[in-house]
């Protein structure tokens, strides 16, 4: 986490810059959403297969630094485009900045801080995975988003390999490599919880 420091923050010239962006950012997250719930409606009306008898999980999967993740759909709010990101000073390192969508400001999270993942930049390819619970909401960037697919539940195995923050958010990997992340457990972390400290006088 990177060490908090004070300085002035312009938040009219934010807010004004997060406006102009909000437009075309909802547009693109309702389209992405279209895309997201087309394939969930396809793999519901698919003819059922030897898996029927097993549980399994909606999951939209994406990669980030070269690594196949999952977030259970349960918790998927919307899929835009990476852009647009407004850097917030006094934040910490994980924080990649804030943006608007459909008229509310939330906070991206950069996962690849807290997996030690190769950092590639930011490219038109990357999309935000927007997440949200009762009482939490974020986005968390991905390089590209693969689709929604059924991950059986059984098939989940824990990896010794994996330890720490890794660990912790994880609810197991896929025969197919396929990390799945708790995004319950990340929507209830109070760490994530950005708390404005900087001096604004």
């Amino acid at each position: 986490m990177a060490e908090m420091k004070k300085g002035r923050i312009d938040w009219d010239k934010i807010k004004e810059r997060l406006r102009k962006a909000d437009e075309a950012l909802a547009s693109a997250a309702a389209e992405g959403a279209r895309g997201i719930l087309k394939k969930r409606a396809a793999a519901f009306a698919a003819p059922p297969g030897e898996d029927e008898e097993h549980e399994c999980m909606q999951a939209v999967v994406f990669t980030l630094g070269g690594e196949r993740f999952a977030f259970e759909t349960a918790y998927l709010n919307a899929v835009c485009p990476a852009s647009e990101i407004v850097p917030v000073p006094c934040t910490p390192s994980f924080v990649l900045g804030i943006v608007s969508l459909r008229g509310q400001m939330f906070s991206i999270i950069d996962l690849r801080k807290f997996f030690e993942l190769p950092d590639r930049g930011i490219s038109d390819m990357n999309r935000l995975l927007v997440l949200s619970s009762e009482t939490m909401r974020f986005g968390v960037l991905a390089d590209t988003v693969e689709g929604v697919r059924a991950l059986r539940s059984d098939e989940l195995k824990k990896l010794p390999t994996l330890s720490g923050v890794r660990e912790e958010y994880l609810v197991g990997v896929s025969p197919h490599g396929i990390t799945v992340l708790d995004a319950g457990k990340l929507l209830a972390d109070k760490s994530i919880i950005v708390y404005e400290t900087a001096d604004q006088a």
